[in-house]
Protein backbone atom coordinates (compact mmCIF):
# COMPACT_ATOMS: atom_id res chain seq x y z
CA UNK A 1 0.00 0.00 0.00
CA UNK A 2 2.74 2.39 0.72
CA UNK A 3 4.54 1.44 -2.45
CA UNK A 4 1.09 2.25 -4.43
CA UNK A 5 1.07 6.18 -2.69
CA UNK A 6 4.36 6.47 -3.32
CA UNK A 7 4.15 5.65 -6.92
CA UNK A 8 1.26 8.08 -7.10
CA UNK A 9 2.78 11.02 -5.70
CA UNK A 10 5.94 10.71 -7.98
CA UNK A 11 3.17 10.24 -10.85
CA UNK A 12 1.54 13.95 -9.61
CA UNK A 13 4.75 15.22 -9.17
CA UNK A 14 6.38 14.10 -12.40
CA UNK A 15 3.47 15.65 -14.41
CA UNK A 16 2.96 18.85 -12.51
CA UNK A 17 6.61 19.78 -13.01
CA UNK A 18 6.15 18.82 -16.95
CA UNK A 19 3.23 20.81 -17.03
CA UNK A 20 4.88 23.84 -15.70
CA UNK A 21 7.24 24.46 -18.19
CA UNK A 22 4.30 23.87 -21.30
CA UNK A 23 3.85 27.08 -23.14
CA UNK A 24 0.40 28.27 -23.74
CA UNK A 25 -1.75 27.78 -26.86
CA UNK A 26 -3.76 31.14 -27.30
CA UNK A 27 -6.13 31.56 -30.09
CA UNK A 28 -5.25 34.45 -32.46
CA UNK A 29 -7.32 37.37 -31.71
CA UNK A 30 -9.62 35.32 -29.37
CA UNK A 31 -12.38 33.67 -31.33
CA UNK A 32 -12.18 31.14 -34.47
CA UNK A 33 -12.52 33.89 -37.13
CA UNK A 34 -9.94 36.14 -35.81
CA UNK A 35 -7.47 35.83 -38.75
CA UNK A 36 -9.02 38.19 -41.32
CA UNK A 37 -9.41 42.01 -42.78
CA UNK A 38 -10.54 44.08 -39.69
CA UNK A 39 -13.57 45.90 -40.25
CA UNK A 40 -11.81 49.30 -38.52
CA UNK A 41 -8.73 49.80 -36.63
CA UNK A 42 -10.58 48.81 -33.18
CA UNK A 43 -11.10 45.41 -34.70
CA UNK A 44 -7.68 44.98 -35.49
CA UNK A 45 -4.96 42.32 -33.97
CA UNK A 46 -3.00 44.81 -33.28
CA UNK A 47 -5.52 46.07 -30.49
CA UNK A 48 -5.80 42.81 -29.12
CA UNK A 49 -2.36 41.92 -29.00
CA UNK A 50 -1.25 44.61 -26.97
CA UNK A 51 -3.71 43.37 -24.25
CA UNK A 52 -2.40 39.81 -23.87
CA UNK A 53 1.17 38.83 -23.19
CA UNK A 54 3.07 36.36 -24.77
CA UNK A 55 6.00 34.12 -23.33
CA UNK A 56 8.71 31.89 -25.04
CA UNK A 57 7.20 28.63 -25.45
CA UNK A 58 4.01 29.73 -25.98
CA UNK A 59 1.62 29.00 -29.42
CA UNK A 60 -0.26 31.20 -31.44
CA UNK A 61 -2.95 29.10 -32.63
CA UNK A 62 -4.32 30.92 -36.16
CA UNK A 63 -7.87 30.12 -37.44
CA UNK A 64 -8.66 30.50 -41.42
CA UNK A 65 -9.30 28.57 -44.46
CA UNK A 66 -6.41 27.19 -45.56
CA UNK A 67 -7.62 26.89 -49.32
CA UNK A 68 -7.87 30.93 -49.32
CA UNK A 69 -5.52 32.00 -46.67
CA UNK A 70 -2.31 31.55 -45.17
CA UNK A 71 -0.21 33.28 -42.28
CA UNK A 72 3.48 34.73 -43.25
CA UNK A 73 6.32 34.89 -40.52
CA UNK A 74 8.06 37.43 -41.73
CA UNK A 75 10.46 40.19 -40.57
CA UNK A 76 9.55 43.99 -39.42
CA UNK A 77 10.71 45.58 -42.65
CA UNK A 78 8.53 43.02 -44.79
CA UNK A 79 5.29 43.62 -42.12
CA UNK A 80 5.68 47.13 -42.14
CA UNK A 81 5.67 47.14 -45.86
CA UNK A 82 3.58 43.93 -46.11
CA UNK A 83 5.99 42.11 -48.72
CA UNK A 84 4.93 38.41 -49.00
CA UNK A 85 7.76 37.48 -51.45
CA UNK A 86 10.01 35.99 -48.48
CA UNK A 87 8.43 34.92 -46.00
CA UNK A 88 10.65 33.30 -42.92
CA UNK A 89 8.48 30.72 -42.95
CA UNK A 90 5.05 30.43 -44.05
CA UNK A 91 1.55 28.40 -42.92
CA UNK A 92 -0.58 27.19 -45.45
CA UNK A 93 -2.73 24.41 -43.32
CA UNK A 94 -5.77 26.16 -42.25
CA UNK A 95 -8.10 25.81 -39.58
CA UNK A 96 -5.56 24.75 -36.32
CA UNK A 97 -2.38 26.19 -37.45
CA UNK A 98 -0.06 26.35 -34.50
CA UNK A 99 2.89 28.60 -34.04
CA UNK A 100 5.45 28.35 -31.44
CA UNK A 101 7.27 31.42 -30.05
CA UNK A 102 10.72 30.21 -29.98
CA UNK A 103 12.55 33.10 -28.83
CA UNK A 104 11.88 36.72 -27.14
CA UNK A 105 11.61 39.82 -28.98
CA UNK A 106 9.04 41.25 -31.29
CA UNK A 107 7.12 38.43 -33.85
CA UNK A 108 5.44 39.18 -36.83
CA UNK A 109 2.98 37.63 -39.03
CA UNK A 110 1.14 39.06 -42.00
CA UNK A 111 -1.45 37.19 -44.62
CA UNK A 112 -0.52 35.85 -47.85
CA UNK A 113 -3.55 36.34 -49.12
CA UNK A 114 -3.27 38.56 -52.07
CA UNK A 115 -4.10 42.54 -51.08
CA UNK A 116 -5.16 41.31 -47.09
CA UNK A 117 -1.91 43.04 -45.31
CA UNK A 118 -2.66 45.51 -46.69
CA UNK A 119 -6.08 46.08 -45.50
CA UNK A 120 -4.38 45.62 -42.32
CA UNK A 121 -4.91 41.35 -41.79
CA UNK A 122 -1.35 40.97 -39.89
CA UNK A 123 -0.56 40.58 -36.35
CA UNK A 124 2.71 42.16 -34.25
CA UNK A 125 3.54 40.50 -31.04
CA UNK A 126 5.75 41.05 -28.32
CA UNK A 127 7.60 38.11 -26.74
CA UNK A 128 8.81 38.27 -23.48
CA UNK A 129 11.52 35.46 -21.61
CA UNK A 130 10.05 33.26 -19.10
CA UNK A 131 11.96 34.68 -17.09
CA UNK A 132 10.79 38.24 -17.38
CA UNK A 133 9.17 40.39 -14.80
CA UNK A 134 7.05 43.45 -15.07
CA UNK A 135 9.20 46.03 -13.38
CA UNK A 136 12.76 44.29 -14.32
CA UNK A 137 14.01 47.86 -16.00
CA UNK A 138 11.82 50.70 -14.63
CA UNK A 139 12.90 53.47 -16.24
CA UNK A 140 15.55 55.71 -15.12
CA UNK A 141 13.19 58.79 -15.04
CA UNK A 142 9.48 59.17 -15.10
CA UNK A 143 7.74 62.02 -14.74
CA UNK A 144 5.10 63.10 -12.05
CA UNK A 145 2.12 63.25 -13.70
CA UNK A 146 -0.34 66.28 -12.74
CA UNK A 147 -3.08 64.32 -12.00
CA UNK A 148 -2.16 61.37 -9.10
CA UNK A 149 -3.44 57.98 -10.92
CA UNK A 150 -6.23 55.98 -9.73
CA UNK A 151 -4.63 52.77 -7.91
CA UNK A 152 -4.90 49.68 -9.54
CA UNK A 153 -7.55 46.76 -8.72
CA UNK A 154 -6.49 43.99 -6.85
CA UNK A 155 -4.44 41.49 -9.35
CA UNK A 156 -5.96 38.85 -7.24
CA UNK A 157 -8.76 37.22 -5.99
CA UNK A 158 -9.05 36.01 -2.32
CA UNK A 159 -9.49 32.53 -3.81
CA UNK A 160 -6.30 32.50 -5.60
CA UNK A 161 -4.15 34.19 -3.19
CA UNK A 162 -2.37 31.40 -2.49
CA UNK A 163 -1.90 30.31 -6.34
CA UNK A 164 1.41 31.24 -7.42
CA UNK A 165 2.74 32.03 -10.90
CA UNK A 166 3.13 29.05 -13.61
CA UNK A 167 1.53 26.28 -10.98
CA UNK A 168 4.50 26.95 -8.30
CA UNK A 169 1.72 26.56 -5.42
CA UNK A 170 0.74 23.13 -6.95
CA UNK A 171 4.40 21.95 -7.14
CA UNK A 172 5.00 22.78 -3.46
CA UNK A 173 1.74 20.86 -2.52
CA UNK A 174 3.28 18.21 -4.73
CA UNK A 175 6.32 18.33 -2.83
CA UNK A 176 4.84 18.31 0.59
CA UNK A 177 2.46 15.40 -0.17
CA UNK A 178 5.71 13.39 -1.11
CA UNK A 179 7.51 13.95 1.91
CA UNK A 180 4.01 13.05 3.89
CA UNK A 181 3.93 9.97 1.81
CA UNK A 182 7.69 8.93 2.88
CA UNK A 183 7.37 10.03 6.24
CA UNK A 184 4.53 7.47 6.94
CA UNK A 185 6.10 4.80 4.86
Amino acid sequence: MAFLRTLVWFSALAFVLFRVGEGKDILVGGSEDAWKIPKNASDSLKQWARKHRFKVGDFLIFKYNGTADSVLQVTEENYESCNTSKPIKEYKKGNNTKVKLKKSGPFYCISGADGHCQKGQKLEVTVISEKHRPHDNPPAFSPKPAIAPAPEPAKTSPNKALAYKDGTFLALASLLGLAFAFTSV
